[in-house]
């Protein structure tokens, strides 16, 4: 951990801030700095916090060098601010203390459908305007891809203890183990007075490679790995198919797991992961393999085709990980009239995050398909207070 002061005392208050602009939910980082050095920890952590209720978690998980440290003046001769340490700092210790306020009730219920980062957000925003507000996690704890989507080195399961705390404490009802779609359908809610549901149900289900042996009991999903990597007997010898972030994840996880040669695969020539995260499985130990399609799986491992010198090469591998990105499951749609999908199974909506069906929101991954957290917040942001509007005229 830097030195807090002295990073914050290496802020140019620049006139143009270009690491605020740099920022997906323009977090306003020098009144954050200048709060912090001039008036209270307690002043910044709530600018922090009405800015970006996620901030502790956007802290530890953004991509940070191509955001706010990546646009920041100083990059270009020196070393940027490293802001995401200042925030965490700041947010990490406010956080518990900080006395959220709430309008009186105004006795309209709300429907939160997914406790990932913009449902979280949602709830926490219509919950300070005096919504009724009760969140449906159809997992055993809240958290969405903030828990079973991201690594525990990488966000603390901890932290989201913390905000299942704080939104009990502004009055937010939360239902676990409960997937809307099934026993309980979007009808059944409207029916029972919520005036508006939210939907941010994201993406669960795994997309395949849809090749010959897909289902041979050593092949596994990265997104299921990643939900509970402790549940799996993956063996030494680990290949993953897709360089992206998640496929990152996966690499470092397994290796954490007792993994002693985990290797990923790519069809091209490049990493579509974030530099540093890439940066980071390398570190810790995996291997990159490029230009290799896979053919076909077999009891033993897996075969590729170079897509350079059309070579088939047979890998041994132990086990398997298919990380070639997700799609939304269908419970919703299948189960709602009116609510409208696209061919890939996204939720159609306009720009104030407005379903087909009147009363009915979505944001995030369920919406966009996988994007980052920041992302999910910022546009979290807009649905609450189109929701706001919303019933404010019902």
């Amino acid at each position: 951990m830097i030195n807090i002061l002295q990073e914050t005392q290496r802020c140019l208050q620049c006139k143009v801030p270009f690491c605020q602009k740099g920022c997906p939910i323009n977090t306003p980082i020098p009144e954050i700095i200048n709060l912090l050095e001039n008036e209270s920890i307690d002043a910044a952590g709530e600018v922090l916090f009405k800015n970006n209720p996620l901030s502790i978690v956007c802290s530890l998980v953004c991509n940070h060098e191509q955001q706010c440290e990546g646009n920041c003046v100083l990059n270009r001769k020196d070393v940027p601010i490293q802001f995401s340490d200042i925030e965490n700092y700041i947010s990490d210790t406010y956080f518990d203390k900080m006395v959220i306020p709430i309008q009186p009730s105004n006795n309209k219920k709300v429907a939160i459908i997914g406790s990932g980062p913009a449902g979280i957000t949602i709830s926490l925003i219509l919950a300070q305007l005096g919504y009724n507000v009760t969140i449906f996690e159809s997992r055993s704890e809240l958290g969405g891809v903030l828990r079973y989507g991201i690594p525990e080195f990488r966000l603390p399961k901890s932290i989201l203890e913390r905000y299942h705390k704080k939104l009990l404490q502004i009055g937010v009802k939360i239902r676990l183990n409960v997937t809307i779609g099934g026993t309980l359908k979007i009808d059944d809610l409207f029916r029972d007075g919520y005036l508006s549901i939210f939907a941010g149900t994201g993406t669960w289900r795994a997309n395949s490679l849809r090749i010959e042996g897909e289902s041979f009991g050593h092949v596994h999903y990265a997104i299921d790995y990643l939900a509970s990597p402790e549940s799996f007997h993956l063996g030494e010898n680990v290949v993953i198919i897709g360089m992206g972030n998640a496929a990152m994840d996966v690499a470092r996880t397994a290796l954490r797991h007792g993994a002693r040669k985990v290797t990923l695969y790519a069809r091209s020539d490049k990493i579509s992961a974030n530099t540093i995260e890439y940066q980071k499985a390398k570190l810790d130990g995996a291997d990159f393999e490029f230009n290799m399609a896979p053919s076909k799986i077999t009891d033993e491992g897996i075969i590729f085709h170079n897509t350079t010198d059309d070579k088939e090469e047979h890998i041994d591998a132990d086990s398997i990980i298919i990380s070639v990105s997700q799609g939304p499951k269908d419970k919703l749609t299948s189960t709602t009239s009116g609510l409208n999908s696209s061919n890939n199974g996204l939720l159609l909506t306009d720009s104030s995050g407005n379903t087909s069906r009147a009363g009915i929101f979505a944001a995030g991954d369920v919406v966009h398909g996988a994007k980052s957290v920041v992302e999910a917040v910022s546009q979290a942001k807009l649905v609450a207070q189109s929701m706001d509007e919303y019933m404010s005229n019902l």
